[in-house]
C-alpha cells in the first residue's frame, strides 16, 4: 500500500532486456534506502515495483512486459516519483493507494495558473473512457504516483492544480502537452462501481 506522498524524485538511469521485459536500475535520489531489502516494494511513478538487487542508493527492479504495455515512463531513462511501502503506523498525508496502474492518461495542458502569484500550475488530462467514470470533482486520483485532488471534470477529461511544493518534490513540473502518465483511480471508486454493476 502508498499514500501516493513523494518520499523522493529518482531516475531511470539504465534499461537492460530481461525475459520479456525489462531490468530497471533507478538511481534513487534522497530516498532512504538503509531499510530497503530484497524483495521490498516501492511505487516507481505510481507502479508498484519490487527490488530484485541493490548496489548503493540504486535499486534494480524486473518490469515485465505486460507492465509495460499497461504503465508509462517506465521503460527509458528519465524522471520518476519514487515511495517506499505504507508501514502501519505511518502518517496517511494522501489517499490509499495499491500501486496498481489502470491505465494512462495524456497531458492536455500543463500551464501556471493566471493570476496566481504563488506559483501553481494547473494540469489538465485526458483520461481513458474506461477510467474516466472513477474520476469525480474532490475525488482523489493518483499521476505517476502523486495523490492529487480533482477540481474539475469534464467528459473524459480532467484537473488537477499543483502547488508549488509538489512541482518542487515531484517529477510532474517535466510535463508537457501530449506526455503519457500513469493513473490510478481511487480504489473506494472502482468497488462502489463494482457493487453497481450487480444491483441493476
Amino acid at each position: 500500500m502508498f499514500t501516493g506522498i513523494v518520499q523522493a524524485v529518482g531516475r531511470i538511469e539504465r534499461t537492460l532486456p530481461q525475459g520479456d521485459g525489462l531490468r530497471l536500475n533507478v538511481a534513487a535520489g534522497s530516498l532512504d534506502v538503509s531499510d530497503i531489502a530484497i524483495g521490498d516494494s516501492v511505487a516507481v511513478n505510481g507502479c508498484c515495483l519490487t527490488v530484485v538487487e541493490r548496489s548503493g542508493s540504486m535499486l534494480m527492479f524486473d518490469v515485465s512486459a505486460e507492465t509495460l504495455r499497461c504503465t508509462a515512463a517506465l521503460d527509458r531513462p528519465c524522471n520518476v516519483n519514487l515511495e517506499k511501502s505504507l508501514r502501519l503506523a505511518d502518517r496517511l498525508g494522501g489517499h490509499l493507494m495499491l500501486g496498481h496502474v489502470d491505465g494512462t492518461g495524456i497531458v492536455g495542458e500543463m500551464a501556471a495558473v493566471a493570476g496566481d502569484a504563488g506559483g501553481s500550475s494547473r494540469l489538465v488530462i485526458d483520461a481513458p473512457a474506461e477510467l474516466a467514470r472513477f474520476v469525480a470533482p474532490k475525488g482523489s486520483i493518483a499521476v505517476n504516483g502523486v495523490s492529487l485532488t480533482v477540481n474539475s471534470i469534464a467528459g473524459t477529461r480532467f484537473a488537477v492544480n499543483l502547488i508549488p511544493h509538489t512541482l518542487v518534490v515531484t517529477s510532474l513540473t517535466d510535463l508537457v502537452p501530449g506526455a503519457r502518465v500513469n493513473l490510478e483511480v481511487d480504489m473506494v471508486a472502482r468497488y462502489v462501481a463494482r457493487l453497481a454493476e450487480f444491483e441493476r
